[in-house]
Formats: C-alpha cells, structure tokens, sequence
C-alpha cells in the first residue's frame, strides 16, 4: 500500500496537485481516509509528507480544503494513538507537528478541537523529553504557540506545566537557535491568563525574565534579535497585569533596570517599539498615588436653598450618572409633543419680556431692568456687593509705566479689609492708593473700558468673595493681527515627559515636593525661590501648586463647586518668573481621555509687561505640549462608579521673555460674566434710532447675579397700523450661550454676534428688520464667576436640566424655558433656536440638530414602517453657514438625537417647543483642518467672525424660507432647499463623535495606548472563552506588539 500511494502521487504535476487538492474533488477525501485507516508506519510518512507537500506550496487555500474536509481532527487523533505508547517515532511527530502548525492558523476552532482530542498534553510532553532534540523542538513549539492563542488552553497548559518547561528552554544571550528562542517567548507571551501569571510571579520567573532581558540588551550591541528582547518584554507586560506581578516587578528593581535600558536605547530610532513596551509597562507599574489636596471636593461650597429628596443634587456626591450615548430608537420620544407643561396663567407673567409684540407704544427711551416675578426666584445672598474704592488709575502714554511696577502688584485688590480678611495687593505701607499705568486701549477696543470693568465688578457676587481683579479682564485683549499655526509636536514628546515621570520614583531625593500655592491652607505654603501662583479672581481655578523640581510645577485644579469632578478649565497668576528659564506646568487632574493639546492646541498666556508695552494680547505658548494617563488615581465616585481609573496630565513648557513680568495662563481666551455686563453697556450706548434694544433681567441666579435676557430688532418705519403690525409679525430667533462655564469661546462667538446686530451697516438693518432677536448671552453666570467648567452653584450641568428644570436649583434654565413656552403659547414659536457651545476635542465649527428620519437611519428600526414626514429645512442653515463661514464645517455636523442628549437645551426645545431649526453650534477650542484657516488655532476675532457670518445666515436663510412659514414656521421649504442638500448622501452619519466618545483625529506616529487599565477587579481566569483562536503574532515580524505598545 505505501509503494503504491507514494507512486500516486510522488511524480505529478503541479495541474494534478491542484485538482487533488480542490473542494470539487475527492483528492483530499481519498487521502486523509488513507491516513485514517492504514496502520503501517511507512504508509502514514508516505501520506503525511505528500500532505506536507501539498500545504506547503498550496498555501492557504489548500490548508483550507484541508480543514474543510476533516483534516484536522485526523491529525489530532493521529498525535494522541501514536503517544500512547512511548516513545514516539520522532519522524511521525515531526511530520504532524509540521502540519499542525500550518493548519491551527487556518482553523478557528482548532483550540477546542485539540483540547477536546487530548491533545494539549501529548504536545507538552513531547517537549519535555526532547529539551535537547531542536529539530523536533521547533515545530512542537509552534503548535504550542497555536495551542494557548485560547485562553481555555492556556490556563490547561499552565497547570500541566509549560511555564516550567518553557523557562527550561529560555535563557540568557546565545546566537544559537535564536528561531526557537523565538517561539520559545511566544508561548509565554500567549499563556497570558490571570492564573498563568499568578504562577509564574509566586515562582519567581519575573526577576528571571527581566535579567534575561538585561543580558540580551547588553550583548544585542547590533540589535538583531531586538524581536526576541521585545517578545521578553511582553511576557513583562503579561506578567505586570496582575497587583502581585507590579509588586514582584517593584521589588525586582524593575522600574530602575527597564529605565536604565530604554534609556540607552534612545538614540536608536528602530528600537523605539523596546523603549515604547518599557514606558507601558513602567506606567503600569508606577505605584499608584492619591492627589495632594485633602478631599476632592471643591474648595468652595455654596448652601442651596431646596434640595429635592431623592432628586440629582442630592446624590452629589455619590456617583455622578453614567453617559448613554446610544441613539435614540424610540420613534414616539423623536416626535414632537407639544402641550403646555405649565398653565399659561402662570406662563402670562412672561409678557413682561415680549413687550415689543403689545398694543402699547413702542418707545426708544431706556428700558426698566428688573427680574421677572420676585416671588419666583432665589433670595438675594447676604453678601455685599465689593467695593474698589481702595484703587485709581491713571493713564499715560505706552511704554512709561515704571516695569517694577509689574512685579509689586501682585493682582488688582478691590478692597483689601473686607470681610475682616487681609489681603496681598498694590497698597504701600502707608495705605495709600495704588496706581497703575495702564495703556489706553479704547481706540483698539470700542467696547473696552477699563473704568467701567472696576465698577461692574463691584456689584459681581462670587462664593469665594474675590478682592481681586485679573490684570488681562481689566486691561482688555486685543485679537493678534497674525494668525497662530497649530503646533507641529515633535516625534517622542510624550514619552520624554513619562520618563521624567519616574525619573521621580527612581531619584526621589531630587524631588523638592515644596507647596507653594494652597487654597486649603493658604498658611502653609513656602514661595521663598519658587514662582508665586494665584487664582482668587473671578473666573479664576488653580487650586495648588507644588513644586517639583527646580523649574518644574504640578499644578492641581479646583472642582466646580458643590461637585467633586469637572477639571478642564484653569485661569491663574504667575509671578516671581526669570526670564530665559524652561519652565514645565504638569496640571495632573484632568478627566477626559484625549485633548486637542495632543493635536496641536497651546494654551494661553497674557504678559502683563507686554501690555504695558501696548501689546495687550492673549497668545497661545507653550512646547512640548502632551496630554496622558498618570499615576493618580481617581476615586469611584469622581470616575462614576469606575474603579481603577486614573486622572491625565496636561504638560507644557515655556519660556518667559521679560524680567519681573507677570503672567497669566488660561485654557482658553477668558471672557468673564463682569466684562459681559461691561460690553452690553457699552453696546446700548451705540444704539441708534433704528435699533429696537432692550436688556432685562430674566431672572437671578443662585449667588445672587443677574441673567441678562436681551432684545434686539428694528424699530418700526413709522407709527402707522401696517409699519406696527409688520413689526409684531416678525418670527424670532432665540439664541443663548456659556451654559457651560468653561466654554468661553461660545461667548466670544456671542460678541460678534452682538456687534453685528448692534451695528450700522445695511445687512444688519435687513436682518432686524427680518426677525426679533431674544437673546441670553450667558445662561451660567455663576459658573462663569466662581471659575467652574460646566455646572452651575448647584453642582449639576445645567444643559441636563431643560426636560424638568427647578426654578430655585436652575432659575435660568427654568426661566428660559418658560418664556420659550410662553412664545409657542401665543402662536410666535421661534424660527431658529441655537446655544453656543464650545468642543474640546474637535476641530472647525459645526452643528449638532435634530432629525427622525437621520436618527431612524442609524438605528435598525425599519423606517419604512414609521410613515416619516420631515421637512429638509432644518438643514438649511448649516448649508449656507458652510458656504459662508470659513471656519464652519458641514461634514462635522450631525442631526442624529442620542439618549445622552434628551434632557439638553437642542433636543427639548426641538421636542417640546416645536422648533424644527433647533441647534447646537460648536465652536473648536484648537483650530480649524480645513477651509481658509485649515492648520490654523482659532482666536477670538475668528471667533467674532463666525459670530457675525451665523447673522449673514440668517438672513439669506431668509431667502430660503416662504413668507407663510415666515408666519406658521411648519409649511414646507422651497424646492431650492432640495439642491442645498442630497439627502440619499446621509445614511452614515458623519460624525461619529455626536454619540460615541470617539476621537476625530487621526493616530499619531506615537500612538497613545490608554487601555491598561490593571483592573484586579476582573480576573481573566473568570471570563469565559469567547474567541477560539486568538490573532497570533508572527515571532519574525516586529509589529507583533508595536500595533498595541507604541506610545505617544
């Protein structure tokens, strides 16, 4: 029989091996029933070598056939009978071995099939009587490294002991048999269970594999087994991903050996994937630390008048509510629902603020400001109102203020004795006046007045009762005529800053660990040869500030208030700086898992000497800008439940440029509730008498300030019935901004706005004349004033509150809603309602809406059956902004409705309101990747810009629209609506990023690996074996672990 099978087959042609081996034929069938049958040995070498033949040259599609047709369990069943009785013939197990390891990458369930076959140990064994054989060795280990590729199997594995027998194998430096060293790391790497390396940390093969590692590293000098070194650190890696493996890797020395290591491999670019899976494995490992300051609640409280039992703020302090970002599938919560929630008796009360649509005489004189209903809002706080009475000012020519000046004056003091406090400020010893030279900058801004800030100020309310004004509020910014690039990162500037990290766990007496900066305990803080930090003005956040090194500072934000999380916004004081000298800043208490300072954004920084000079400019600085995970851990209340997590560093550098200058740092161009007030003084004084304009007060807020409610039109041509009626017939056009403090572009977005509809040229008459402008610059002026990022005095976003709002805990929100109610109620639903909003982690300016039919198409409801009438006309708007604005982008824009989204100010006023244009407009913290500014970082008068270009929208868009839904605002759009946009062009929503947390950046050449996590809490012993066979790494390829390691 073996004469004859082998004379079948030994002499054919390539044609014929073909055919054999084709699914059409019975080729194979014959074959394997061949090989199942015979009990000759001669026959069975014969059959296993022609099959060898066959797989090796065929490749994949012949392995395919192979598995198809049974082969595998044959070759199993084959392995197990011929080890029963032992020895083996070594040529028969090398023969399957061979083929085992070509067919167990082709077959998916061939993990469990070795398993169920027994095969798992009759491998094993044969390794560990053949240590010495390599020609048998090799192709065992092989199928080996198929073998644990599931989990199940590697868990078996290692309790029958293969991590015993694979360390017999691996050892120091050799240039011999590197190939089966190879495979050798590999199964190591692949028995990677929780239990696996539990066994081998309790044996002690952690301090082994990291002196295997140090000896391949020393004798590698021509780096060409950097596959092999990189394969040991892997095991590392495994090894580190239990508590008991970071311990044992501690006390191995580990953190100083991988340092030293990767450090010598700096200079050499091709092993940037060793210095990568050092650096992670170092991260892991670096113990993890609580952050300095005594709680991470905010510094600050405020008492609230009425906690709801049960409600959301009384669990603030418990974990925050999870984020659903699933789309919304349920086609009745998309529908409009317009009914009134509140009796229009006590929606009437609203009249007050739509004066211009009533029977009464419309007059140009000033307007009565005062909040609507007392009754109905929150008690005035005992606080007084500040006095700046302890200050002048006086002006002079640029550039003769006296440059000591700058360095005495620590911040401007409002008033040093109040509230039985003393405070450091520009008062001499004899308490006289502090002046102050300032430049003259109203020629460069109109609606900057200094004088006029100070006394705004004064009746500014905060809960931390600030004494001081920031030199930038109060000197003003002027836009820079040179636009800024985003920042070009330099390749290997994360991993620098990381093991500047642990230079600190390695060297910790180089460490000074000095506070100088305290708001818990301003008492103990040193600034003796160290720069002088300060926060205590409105708007202001920094916390603490401890000093590191010589010129390196960790600085630690302030939560918002009555929260214990929200750390993103910073506006502080430097002094006390020396010029020429690289400062580094690590903030080491932000949240969000990526930033635009990854991808090019700077912060801010304003040089009070410079603006005494006549350069009073906010620019962005800073090099070496990085965001990443560090070694603080955050609590399960602030991480929402999540145990584990860990906060991120935002890290830069920078170089001052002048002696005793001071200077100040911002995460975007500040904009203050103060200079609000400041411009929309200064805006009513431009009114002429065309401009209908009238500012109220909505209501108060929590600590006590103002929201102010404006209105903005065209006065009527003349007294007469149809100039009047066309006046009351205008639609409105509702827009709102800053109800997330920490969005501060969404206010600069709000100047240009007002600029615009406040100025004299022709567009902006026709655009009064088109609409009726209620407008609420700032909906959070708490926030604004106590320096939170995005909630308000009561600890909550108050963008989540527009379903159900409190009109003691979100008096605006409430408010806001009720006169939008109070509209719909008397039939002048507004046209467009859109909330200024501010993106962090995208670039270019875009729009979120709301759409069913948009929403439906990215569910898997059949929308077919949902009998879906929209009219297009919401798109309307982000079109033309699209061809108008350069700064906008329609292909970020999404009108899909999340469930995360239900509660906001866009989805309930589109829902509840009946307002088809309801949006959010988003503007980029970073800068723009396309357009006219495409690689350029946004500044404020781009941000003004779009301001004003969203006003030449509005009034093209009313072009775009019939005069009856001008009136009704529910007909359908004209048919040149249908050429704006392909509507069968949006089954794939654009921007993924409207619902999932997902980055729109592409990956770095440095890729940052966020997942390791280390979480003991999941023990992978316990999950279950979802996935046969794992993607298995080729031991002869260097992307084996650079695809998941690299690191930015």
């Amino acid at each position: 029989m073996g004469l004859s099978v082998n004379g079948v087959f030994g002499h054919v042609s390539e044609k014929t091996r073909n055919e054999v081996a084709s699914k059409s034929s019975g080729g194979m069938e014959i074959i394997l029933s061949s090989l199942e049958n015979t009990q000759d040995l001669q026959t069975t070498l014969n059959i296993l070598a022609i099959l060898n033949e066959l797989l090796t040259v065929g490749g994949g599609r012949r392995t395919g056939v192979f598995v198809s047709k049974g082969g595998t369990a044959v070759l199993l069943q084959l392995l197990v009978s011929s080890s029963k009785d032992p020895p083996a013939n070594e040529e028969l197990m090398l023969h399957i071995h061979s083929l085992l390891g070509k067919v167990g990458l082709k077959d998916r369930k061939f993990g469990v099939k070795a398993r169920l076959n027994g095969a798992l140990n009759a491998t094993l064994n044969l390794v560990k009587h053949n240590l010495q054989n390599y020609k048998l060795l090799l192709p065992c280990l092989q199928v080996l490294r198929v073998y644990s590729s599931n989990l199940v199997n590697a868990v078996s594995l290692g309790k029958s002991g293969a991590l015993e027998i694979m360390f017999e194998i691996i050892g120091p430096f050799s240039k011999k048999s590197t190939t089966l060293l190879k495979y050798v790391v590999c199964v190591l790497c692949m028995c990677s269970s929780g239990m696996n390396a539990r066994r081998a940390v309790d044996t002690g093969y952690l301090p082994t594999l990291l002196t295997i590692y140090q000896d391949w590293h020393r004798n590698d000098t021509r780096h060409r087994h950097v596959v092999i070194r990189k394969s040991i650190l892997g095991c590392i890696k495994n090894l580190t991903n239990i508590k008991l493996g970071r311990k044992a890797f501690i006390d191995a020395n580990g953190m100083r050996i991988l340092y030293n290591t990767s450090t010598e491999c700096l200079s050499v670019r091709t092993l940037d994937p060793l210095v990568n899976t050092s650096s992670l494995i170092m991260r892991k490992c670096f113990p993890k630390n609580r952050l300095p300051p005594p709680t991470i609640k905010s510094v600050f409280h405020h008492p609230l008048p009425h906690i709801p039992a049960g409600g959301p703020v009384a669990q603030l302090y418990n974990q925050p509510p999870t984020c659903n970002d699933d789309i919304e599938t349920d086609i009745n919560k998309l529908r409009p629902i317009q009914m009134n929630t509140r009796p229009f008796d006590e929606l009437r009360a609203y009249e007050y603020f739509c004066r211009e649509f009533s029977k009464k005489c419309i007059s140009l004189g000033p307007q009565n400001r005062r909040p609507l209903r007392e009754d109905l809002l929150t008690p005035k706080s005992n606080e007084s109102p500040l006095e700046l009475d302890s200050i002048s000012i006086s002006k002079g020519p640029e550039g003769t203020a006296d440059p000591d000046l700058v360095c005495s004056l620590g911040s401007l003091v409002l008033d040093a004795g109040m509230n039985g406090g003393s405070v450091d400020g520009p008062q001499d010893e004899g308490g006289e006046q502090a002046v102050l030279e300032v430049p003259d900058t109203a020629a460069l801004l109109p609606l900057h007045d200094p004088d006029l800030y100070l006394e705004i100020v004064k009746s500014t309310r905060s809960v931390p009762a600030y004494t001081e004004v920031a030199y930038p509020d109060y000197f003003g910014h002027v836009a820079l005529s040179l636009r800024e690039p985003i920042l070009e990162r330099a390749y290997g500037v994360q991993r620098t800053k990381i093991f500047q990290d642990i230079e600190r766990l390695i060297h910790p007496s180089d460490i000074l660990d000095k506070v100088v900066y305290d708001l818990d305990n301003q008492r103990s803080v040193c600034t003796i040869g160290s720069l002088k930090f300060n926060s205590k003005f409105e708007s202001g956040n920094l916390r603490k500030a401890i000093q590191v090194r010589k010129f390196e500072y960790d600085l630690i934000l302030n939560s918002d208030i009555n929260s214990n999380h929200y750390h993103q916004w910073f506006y502080f004081e430097v002094g006390n700086i020396r010029p020429g000298v690289r400062y580094r800043f690590n903030i080491i208490n932000c949240e969000k898992s990526n930033s635009q300072f990854n991808y090019g954004m700077q912060v801010l920084m304003y040089s009070v000497q410079d603006a005494i000079n006549g350069s009073p400019h906010w620019v962005r600085t800073g090099s070496d800008i990085c965001y990443y995970k560090n070694n603080f851990s955050r609590s399960s209340i602030a991480a929402g439940g999540q145990k584990g997590k860990s906060y991120f560093t935002l890290t830069f550098t920078v170089t001052f440029q002048h002696k005793d200058d001071v200077c100040y740092f911002a995460y975007h161009y500040p904009y203050t509730y103060s200079m609000l007030k400041m411009h929309l003084q200064k805006l009513s004084a431009l009114r002429t008498a065309q401009i209908y304009y009238r500012q109220d007060d909505l209501c108060e807020t929590l600590g006590g300030n103002s929201c102010p409610l404006l209105t903005i039109t065209a006065m009527p041509g003349s007294s007469s019935n149809d100039h009047i009626s066309q006046f009351r017939s205008r639609p409105v056009v509702f827009l709102s901004a800053r109800v997330h403090p920490g969005e501060t572009n969404s206010s600069w977005v709000m100047k240009g706005t007002l600029e615009y509809l406040m100025s004299c040229s022709p567009q902006a008459q026709r655009l009064r004349e088109s609409y009726i402008f209620k407008i609420i610059p700032m909906l959070n002026p708490d926030g604004v004033i106590n320096g939170n990022h995005r909630c308000s005095l009561s600890g909550e976003d108050l963008n989540r509150q527009w379903q159900n709002p409190n009109a003691e805990l979100h008096p605006t929100i409430y408010h806001a809603k009720s006169l939008l109610q109070y509209l719909r109620a008397t039939g002048r639903t507004p046209l467009v309602f859109c909330d200024y909003h501010g993106h962090s982690r995208k670039k270019n300016v875009f729009m979120y809406g709301c759409s069913i039919k948009e929403t439906v198409w990215q569910t898997n409801v059949n929308s077919s059956t949902c009998e879906l009438h929209e009219d297009l006309g919401y798109r309307t708007l982000p079109k033309l902004l699209s061809q108008m604005a350069p700064a906008f982008s329609l292909s970020s824009c999404s009108f899909v409705v999340e469930r995360s989204k239900e509660t906001t100010a866009r989805v309930v006023v589109w829902r509840e309101i009946g307002v088809q244009r309801s949006y959010t407009m988003e503007s980029t913290l970073c800068g723009c990747d396309q357009g006219k500014y495409k690689g350029l970082q946004i500044g404020t008068s781009e941000l003004e810009e779009m301001g004003a270009q969203f006003c030449l929208a509005l009034l093209r868009l009313r072009r775009f629209t019939s005069p009856l839904e001008l009136h009704n605002h529910n007909s359908h759009l004209l048919d040149t609506e249908n050429d704006l946009i392909d509507t069968r062009s949006i089954p794939n929503i654009t921007s993924p990023t409207t619902y999932v947390l997902e980055e729109d950046e592409p990956a770095f050449l440095e890729e940052v690996d966020y997942s390791a996590e280390s979480n003991d809490e999941n023990d992978p012993d316990l999950e279950p074996d979802l996935q046969d066979n794992h993607a298995l790494p080729d031991p002869n390829s260097d992307s084996e672990f650079s695809r998941q390691d690299s690191l930015n």
